[in-house]
């Protein structure tokens, strides 16, 4: 028998657990005092719906669920790969969510301000930072068309984010709208634009050079490529500049207006910046997308968009939505690494009894120590000082032996 987990999923430690443990308590409290309401659903999925869910490179990614029996058998007897499973594990929570609203759309408020927490699974090649099974951490808004929805949401997502420690950060936002028809506007034809954008994605990484050269081994028109070029040799380009070059003039207001309005709420505890090149990779986003980064950290800490059409692809009726989520894996990790520790939290301590003891004397001892400490009750074992040792390795502050009670030993 193995006793490492599968490739790509992770077994924590006590002391890593505490933090993770933590971190979704925080995020859970400021989004339940937020008004946000927290829901469960299944980890099974229809695979028809995440088959046409827009994930983006994620339906790649989805492990399947063979089917049983004789569904089973008769699919082999088809010799079609699509059709051996019916079900597959969910790659994030957004699929879920609309699936759930659709179903109970009679029975929850409007507009539905929602709280996921949850584990989502990806058949990612496994390497550091990428995990098959992880935690997303999502609050959404399905039924609020305004730009409020994004103000509210990139608010509780800061305010949540500072909760756990995070200092000097920026959100980035983009309406993906904005891009399309500045991108339309220049040449690129309408069913090239969303490879158009994943390549424009990569400027902050490639440069405007990289993006060109990439647009050309894509075929793209060259009168097009060169449009792009010379706009983006301009060097910083704002959102006026973008939103000049787009008919609808209605998308840079309301971004303006989110912006100017984060700010105001920041109050300069973090930045807000527009973002020309955030495009994020799922196909669902249909507006607004924003991203956070924090200084001295590579990737996003936290991300989403909004995604008016998934919720109608089961009701057949549009109807608004957008979310956002917190890269909580990410935030675990950064902390673990800096050597974090949870705050405010009681100090460790290990109530240990000899053979024999008063079982219920020592649980009531130990409901006294618990005033001022975690307690936990142990049988001393033979080598107490090795046992001790163990102890402090794992984090304890102290021990009471119960029949000295109630005298305190530190140990760290």
């Amino acid at each position: 028998m193995k006793t490492s987990p599968l490739k790509g999923m992770r077994d924590y430690l006590p002391a890593e657990q505490r933090i993770r443990d933590f971190v979704q308590s925080e995020i859970l409290r400021v989004y339940r005092a937020s008004g946000f309401e927290r829901i469960a659903t299944p980890v099974l999925e229809d695979m028809e719906n995440l088959d046409k869910s827009e994930g983006g490179d994620n339906l790649n990614l989805i492990f399947k669920v063979l089917k049983r029996g004789e569904k089973l058998q008769k699919a082999l007897a088809g010799g079609q790969e699509k059709d051996l499973s019916d079900m597959g594990l969910r790659y994030d929570l957004t699929l879920p969510l609309s699936r759930y609203y659709a179903a109970n759309k009679e029975q929850l408020p409007s507009p539905f301000k929602v709280i996921q927490t949850d584990r989502v699974y990806r058949a990612e090649r496994p390497q550091k930072g990428r995990l098959r099974e992880f935690v997303q951490c999502d609050i959404d808004i399905l039924g609020d068309e305004s730009p409020n929805a994004e103000v509210e949401l990139i608010d509780v997502t800061a305010r949540a984010l500072m909760a756990i420690g995070f200092r000097d950060f920026t959100v980035h936002i983009n309406d993906r709208r904005l891009l399309r028809q500045m991108l339309e506007g220049m040449g690129f034809a309408a069913d090239s634009l969303d490879s158009v954008c994943v390549s424009f994605d990569k400027l902050d990484k490639i440069g405007a050079e990289g993006v060109a050269a990439e647009l050309r081994e894509k075929q793209c028109p060259e009168s097009a490529v060169a449009a792009l070029s010379a706009f983006l040799e301009k060097g910083q380009v704002g959102l006026a500049d973008v939103a000049g070059l787009c008919a609808d003039k209605s998308l840079g207001d309301n971004v303006r207006y989110v912006i100017d309005t984060v700010e105001k709420l920041a109050d300069g505890a973090y930045a807000v910046a527009y973002d020309p090149s955030l495009v994020r990779g799922q196909g669902y986003y249909t507006g607004m997308v924003f991203e956070v980064s924090c200084a001295g950290f590579s990737g996003a800490v936290a991300g989403g968009g909004r995604y008016d059409n998934m919720v109608g692809k089961f009701l057949g009726q549009k109807v608004p939505a957008v979310g956002f989520s917190i890269g909580f894996e990410r935030i675990c990790a950064i902390l673990l690494d800096q050597g974090f520790t949870v705050p405010a939290e009681k100090k460790r301590l290990a109530l240990l009894y000899a053979p024999g003891a008063d079982f219920a004397g020592v649980l009531a001892t130990a409901a006294q120590l618990r005033q001022e400490y975690a307690v936990t009750v142990l049988a001393a074992g033979k080598k107490v000082g090795k046992q001790i040792d163990r102890l402090a390795q794992n984090g304890y502050a102290a021990v009471c032996f119960a029949d000295k009670y109630p005298e305190i030993k530190t140990i760290q």
